[in-house]
């Protein structure tokens, strides 16, 4: 499964701070990753340089094996806000779009 990290150029993001990214969405997604080719996520100030409540976004595509792509988002006042959010949503549309062809695991 690839993941691709975009940020805006209003978001200011390092290589380690798009890396953790990475590894946290492949660990969130590990139980699917049989099903994923790609994932791309598209971080965004959608206030650009003014400050306000819920104006980073989050937004991700998830793209599944012989099936159309979903696409979730979430806004925040914080970017980890908003890409939890997004993560959050993206896991239950999965669940509902895969169902029982998802590999389940347990901690």
């Amino acid at each position: 499964m690839q993941v691709l990290v975009n940020s805006g150029k209003h978001v200011s993001s390092s290589m380690d701070f798009k890396d953790d990214i990475r590894s946290r969405i492949r660990d969130k997604l590990q139980r699917y990753e049989d099903h994923l080719t790609r994932i791309e996520i598209h971080l965004s100030d959608e206030n650009a340089l003014k400050s306000g409540p819920q104006d980073k976004r989050c937004k991700i595509e998830a793209r599944i094996k012989g099936r159309d792509p979903l696409t979730v988002s979430h806004d925040a006042s914080e970017l980890h806000q908003a890409l939890d959010g997004a993560m959050n949503k993206l896991t239950n549309a999965l669940d509902r779009n895969l169902g029982k062809d998802a590999k389940r695991w347990t901690h």
